[in-house]
């Protein structure tokens, strides 16, 4: 409907009736990228969502109301209903009808959509949607300490390969960056990838390769948000991951690459399956879990930890697989235990492990930081306290650079804004908060889902993939790798 003719409405039933509630469900947020993706998706339907300039967010639909006419007037986004006004019960019978893995479209949906009521003549005032209820809440806008600008890669031909989501990018050489798995677009249709994926930067320019291997029986199984550990020069090792949620017990797989491969020619770096590991331990049989790499007594070991598994919807343990032999090795760690999660962040550090964020048991983003400290005689988790308090927020990555932790993206329900970069100093806490530019993005830019790689050297960020498959809009996929300059900020911080 025009503005003109909903606004009518909304004053008619206010003067018609002495004694009535009015229910509202529609969208907002028009904007952001989920918005705009949701605009276009309506667009391509022949019927655009006309309120959403005018009525962009809560307030201004409440406001819009209360000066209609209507004397009472609440919002809640659909996350904050379901959490808040559906029974635990039912919250639980819904989960349980299938498998169901797409938390960030689901959560991003909800954000986008609100039901409002309005009501007069109820005495006392009376609203379905009380402002009693407790739950949480949506928050204001985010105080940010500025932004970094977004650049699209500059890079030659090949990059197509790089429209997914939930596969892993590693860094196997300076400027030389392997992306494996992940669910997107190839040969023109969206599927689960098997082809891996080399971008290497030489002169200023990235330039991209795609290689798969054609044996049928050496050939990657398509699985998505599995891990990739860079342990040699040569060689790099694959954990867990899923292809569909109810198959999951994919074991490790060991990938190796030439000892000379450079950033000249990306198309010459082959990548050779060498060998699947069995599936048997708990410790590799999950996915959204994260691996670190860390050193106790002077030997390195994987540091498995979280995830979710076929049979539990969050995993809170934690396995050492010691390297190279990978396997499981029992060391004592103490200290309070963090809340089971998976799609958390986790960076090497002092020997030792951070893990931040994530999704925790109630399906509600975590905004805690801890370390896996190293001890004399094991480990020990210590909270990391921060000022301001870390925004909740899960599906994004981090890094470390000069005792500062680098949070990017994700997913959030406590702002309307979007996750940015958030930089943390492991030193004294402060955080703070960065938008990302995208006005000079053709597209809009999906910060979740993603991965990211860290170039110290240039103080670059490079987002590789990103977005995701919405049950109501399909799949939407970053088209371009992006490149954030982080050399201003973190100058500035140093």
């Amino acid at each position: 409907m025009e503005n003109s003719r909903s606004d009518a409405l909304i004053q008619w039933a206010a003067e018609q009736f002495p004694r009535a509630c009015f229910v509202l469900y529609e969208q907002m947020l028009p904007q952001d990228p989920f918005g705009r993706v949701m605009q276009q998706h309506f667009r391509q339907l022949s019927s655009a969502l006309l309120s959403l300039a005018l009525y962009p967010d809560r307030s201004a639909q409440q406001q819009r109301f209360l000066q209609k006419g209507w004397t009472e007037c609440s919002v809640m986004d659909m996350n904050e209903f379901f959490t808040c006004c559906t029974p635990e019960d039912e919250q639980q019978r819904m989960q349980a009808l299938e498998p169901f893995d797409e938390y960030e479209e689901w959560h991003l949906k909800c954000s986008h959509y609100f039901v409002l009521t309005a009501s007069k003549g109820m005495e006392p005032s009376w609203t379905p949607l009380s402002s009693s209820m407790t739950g949480p809440r949506g928050g204001g806008p985010i105080r940010t300490a500025g932004s970094v600008p977004a650049a699209a890669c500059a890079a030659q031909t090949g990059t197509l390969g790089l429209r997914r989501y939930g596969h892993r990018s590693v860094l196997i050489r300076p400027n030389v960056i392997l992306t494996t798995g992940g669910f997107g677009q190839e040969g023109g249709q969206h599927c689960r990838m098997r082809s891996f994926h080399v971008l290497a930067e030489h002169a200023g320019c990235w330039k991209a390769g795609c290689w798969r291997e054609e044996d049928p029986d050496r050939r990657w199984d398509g699985r998505l948000y599995h891990t990739v550990s860079c342990l040699s020069s040569s060689l790099a090792l694959v954990v867990g991951g899923r292809t569909s949620p109810a198959r999951a017990g994919l074991g490790m797989l060991w990938l190796k690459f030439p000892d000379t491969c450079s950033a000249l020619d990306p198309g010459d770096i082959t990548v050779e399956l060498v060998s699947l590991q069995p599936a048997a331990e708990p410790a590799v049989r999950r996915w959204r879990h994260s691996t670190t790499e860390v050193m106790f007594r002077g030997e390195r070991y994987l540091f498995v930890y979280g995830g979710r598994s076929a049979e539990k919807p969050v995993l809170g343990d934690w396995h050492f697989l010691h390297i190279p032999g990978l396997a499981c090795t029992v060391v004592p760690v103490g200290g309070p235990v963090p809340e089971s999660r998976h799609s958390h962040s986790a960076c090497s550090w002092g020997g030792g492990v951070l893990i931040a964020g994530g999704l925790g048991a109630a399906e509600q983003p975590l905004g805690s930081i801890f370390f896996l400290r190293e001890l004399e005689h094991g480990f020990g988790w210590q909270a990391v306290e921060t000022h301001p308090a870390l925004i909740p927020r899960y599906s994004h990555t981090a890094h470390v650079h000069e005792g500062r932790l680098l949070l990017v993206g994700g997913v959030w329900l406590h702002s309307p804004e979007v996750p940015g970069l958030t930089i943390i100093d492991l030193t004294t806490g402060l955080c703070l908060d960065y938008t990302i530019d995208v006005e000079h993005l053709e597209w809009p830019l999906m910060v979740h889902n993603h991965s990211s790689v860290f170039l110290p050297d240039e103080k670059e960020l490079l987002l590789i993939g990103g977005g995701g498959n919405c049950f109501s809009f399909g799949t939407h996929l970053n088209p371009e790798p992006v490149s954030l300059n982080l050399s201003n900020i973190l100058t500035k911080q140093g």
